[in-house]
Parts: C-alpha cells; sequence; structure tokens
C-alpha cells in the first residue's frame, strides 16, 4: 500500500512539473517517460556505456554470493557470506546499473519482469543466469524497438511495445501456470 502511495505522488509531481514547463520539453519527457530509444547517440549513450562497464566488474564478485544466498540466509552465512553486506552491494549495483540505462532510454517496462523468466524457461534451471539474462533482455529490447519502428504505421515509443509483449507475456504466463496446477 506505502508503494502504491509513493508511486502516485510521485506520478502526481511528474505530471505537475510537466505542466510547468515548455511544451517542447514537455514532450520529450512525457517521449523518454514512455521508454524510448528514438533520438539515442552514440553521445548520450558514452556516459552511461563507461558507468555500465565500470559496473559490470563488480557483478561477478556478487553474482556468487548470490547464489549461496539462494540456499538461505543461514546456510549463506554458515559458508562465510556475509548476508547484509552482500543484499547491500547488490542492491546499489543493481540501482545504479538500471539508474545508468534509464537514463538514456526512460523506464523500458516488462523487460526486467519478461526476461529472467524467459531465460529460466529457455535455460531449463531452478536459477536465472545472469549473462544469459542479459543478453534475452538485449533480444526482447531489440525485437520490441524493431516492431515500434518498422512494423507499426507510426513510430511510437518502445516502451509501448514492451508493455504490449509483457502484457501479453503475463497473461500467458499465469494462464500456463494455473492449467500446470490442476
Amino acid at each position: 500500500m506505502v508503494g502504491i502511495g509513493v508511486s502516485a505522488m510521485l506520478a502526481s509531481l511528474n505530471t505537475w512539473m510537466l505542466l510547468r514547463v515548455e511544451l517542447e520539453t514537455a514532450l520529450f519527457a512525457s517521449a523518454w517517460s514512455a521508454g524510448t530509444l528514438n533520438g539515442v547517440t552514440g553521445k548520450t549513450v558514452f556516459p552511461a556505456a563507461v558507468c555500465i562497464l565500470l559496473l559490470l566488474v563488480v557483478v561477478p564478485l556478487v553474482s556468487r554470493p548470490l547464489r549461496q544466498l539462494d540456499l538461505g540466509d543461514d546456510a549463506a552465512a554458515a559458508s562465510g557470506v556475509h548476508v547484509g553486506r552482500t543484499r547491500l552491494v547488490a542492491i546499489a549495483v543493481g540501482v545504479a546499473l538500471v539508474s545508468a540505462g534509464t537514463a538514456v532510454a526512460g523506464p523500458i517496462a516488462f523487460i526486467a519482469l519478461a526476461a529472467p523468466q524467459i531465460t529460466r524457461r529457455l535455460a531449463g534451471t531452478a536459477s536465472i543466469p545472469l549473462g544469459t539474462t542479459g543478453v534475452v533482455s538485449g533480444a526482447l529490447l531489440l525485437a520490441a524497438d524493431l516492431v515500434a519502428q518498422h512494423v507499426i504505421p507510426f513510430t511510437v515509443p518502445v516502451g509501448v511495445v514492451t508493455v504490449v509483449m509483457g502484457g501479453a507475456y503475463l497473461v500467458w504466463l499465469l494462464l500456463h501456470e494455473s492449467r500446470r496446477r490442476r
């Protein structure tokens, strides 16, 4: 409930700020908030890419203790993992990685929700492999961008396409899981 309230409050703040700025700035901000790759150039990607590459050095150091945390806090602590510190570093690295990408393209919805589930099913594993998830995420984003720019008769932000694809996948996943349990 608190998350819904905070989200609604921040959305209303965003709307208020959009109403206070010039029309061109508001249109750009609206497109960015839908998640768009239109107008993204090497100049805008370079700072984010440098940040992401630096953060990717930390990912292998964090992923190993995270696998041990899958066993539970007590088992991970018994094997020498500092549970609180590992969680804090993993969250910080994850937030920084997402922030770098979001700064360039905006919040592109459903990729982060659908890609791990698709990867787990493709890999046939109980856990979600990070590297493979990154490749699947990139492929989903590329496919959504191709649809947004070339299949639909008018150009739409890629976030609109990912919401439709992600929503359809989510409905399929829910139906599939409910049938499997019967």
